[in-house]
């Protein structure tokens, strides 16, 4: 009977264990998280290490692209590097394994270096599998410039088994994007739209004919030259079936023969009112935070209609209320949990936070009417977020990150605002060589150059070009819009 009993115990507190809100783990990543941000990020909007403790990012597995953007982050070396699969597949396992230690499970993390679709669909689906199997969120890096058989050979097996049930990819596509099939050298963003649709496209038939779920991204460098044409593409692509719409400035960083323009020209408020004049409202990004305000601004929110209705407006405090009680009930890892522990998950939620309940009926009340009534909402929803990531000009990451490692504040305003940023950084990549965890702003301006010279001589390039995948389809004619 004593044995029974305590076989009995055990599988209770296992099921106890397995069924908390926040894993043990989690929770002690998010507090070291907490601990490790600035004073002036932590406040109660504040995402970082209270749901979540960062996105990851890949370096050093295909820096090689075949597109010549203008700007572009990457080192002049990068594309003297050529792509090999099993270089790549050990160095994402090394890193995702030593972030997976170091931030715990249930992480979004980015296949990003040159253009993944250089990899040969095999490798490439090797390496989400990787990044999968230490608990990361994986989602891929792409100019988009791929045909269906690629994208049908990375999803599903020879034998016709699908690999995964979703497949999540950021489709870079915007003029200042050189070497496009059908669109060499872009003048406008309009001309762009049926290379973004085609790519959406792709996605949908393969949903439909292997049951392969998509969570696209679309991204979009703005410069002087395209600015005015921000709000366009938001008008444009929002019924194309992106989830998310995001905006980076472009920087002094990376390759300096590939920058045209004064970037420094462009500000954060020039190109957050363009997406919001592509959106038709105002968009609210003091509500929910990501790191620093400078670095990054970001809206949640839903379509319904031809009314976009933010999450939380950042203005009204029984919003900021609903939002704290949000924050009080999901857990980091509530998203990513199991579907057997969902349930029970869910449940002891509702009943840790049943006094909330009453706060989260009278959000969605007025989310409901701010999107249009309930009739609007039955006609269809679809949730979208607009982020605009900007980045740190190289000039100024150097010295700042320097400084730091001696721990020594910088006086000068410019210095000091990067030192302040970097330690806020939300975007990361992992070394475990050298035991760090750098911000990406660090990755692409300080250890990038010296990272594709010495891959340069492990990986010499073959040849004048890297071959492309087979691609096999039509080639597609310019557009006029």
């Amino acid at each position: 009977m004593t044995t029974r009993f305590a076989a009995v115990t055990e599988k209770l507190r296992t099921l106890e264990r397995r069924t908390r809100p926040v894993a043990p783990d989690v929770a002690d990543s998010l507090a070291r998280r907490w601990a490790e941000l600035p004073d002036h990020v932590r406040n109660p909007a504040q995402l970082m290490g209270q749901k979540l403790t960062g996105c990851e990012g890949t370096h050093g597995v295909f820096p090689s692209c075949d597109f010549a953007c203008k700007p572009c982050y990457h080192s002049a070396d990068a594309n003297k590097v050529r792509v090999d699969g099993r270089h790549t597949i050990e160095q994402v396992d090394a890193q995702m394994s030593f972030l997976r230690a170091a931030r715990g499970p249930g992480v979004h993390a980015q296949l990003i270096g040159g253009e993944a679709t250089l990899l040969d669909p095999e490798d490439h689906a090797e390496a989400l599998e990787v990044m999968r199997r230490h608990e990361r969120f994986p989602m891929s890096f792409s100019h988009g410039d791929f045909d269906y058989d690629y994208l049908e050979r990375l999803a599903v097996r020879p034998d016709g088994r699908r690999r995964f049930d979703v497949l999540a990819f950021a489709i870079h596509i915007d003029t200042t994007m050189h070497g496009r099939r059908g669109a060499p050298h872009p003048e406008t963003e309009a001309e762009l739209d049926v290379f973004r649709q085609r790519t959406v496209d792709m996605f949908e038939r393969l949903r439909r004919e292997h049951g392969v779920r998509h969570h696209l991204a679309h991204n979009m460098t703005v410069t002087p030259a395209n600015l005015d044409q921000i709000a366009g593409v938001v008008q444009r692509g929002r019924r194309m079936g992106f989830r998310v719409f995001s905006f980076q400035p472009a920087a002094h960083v990376g390759n300096e023969r590939r920058w045209d323009d004064d970037y420094r020209a462009l500000t954060d408020d020039a190109v957050w009112h363009e997406v919001e004049r592509g959106v038709g409202r105002s968009l609210p990004f003091r509500a929910m935070q990501m790191g620093d305000l400078r670095c990054n601004r970001a809206t949640w929110g839903l379509w319904t209609d031809d009314r976009y209705t933010p999450v939380f407006e950042d203005d009204d405090p029984h919003d900021l209320a609903a939002r704290d009680a949000l924050y009080r009930a999901l857990p980091g890892n509530f998203l990513f949990a199991s579907r057997a522990s969902m349930g029970a998950r869910m449940a002891r939620i509702v009943l840790a936070n049943r006094r909330d309940l009453s706060t989260a009926a009278a959000w969605a009340r007025r989310l409901i009417r701010r999107g249009g009534g309930a009739k609007a909402f039955l006609h269809g929803v679809h949730p979208t977020t607009y982020v605009m990531h900007s980045f740190i000009d190289a000039a100024d990451v150097g010295p700042a990150w320097e400084a730091l490692q001696r721990g020594e504040r910088l006086e000068a305003p410019s210095l000091r605002a990067a030192q302040e940023r970097l330690e806020a950084c939300v975007y990361a990549m992992g070394h475990p060589g050298s035991g760090q965890i750098v911000p990406a702003c660090v990755q692409h301006s300080v250890l990038d150059p010296e990272e594709n010279a010495e891959l340069a001589v492990l990986l010499p390039r073959r040849g004048a070009r890297t071959p492309r995948p087979t691609r096999g389809g039509p080639r597609i004619p310019v557009s006029a819009g």
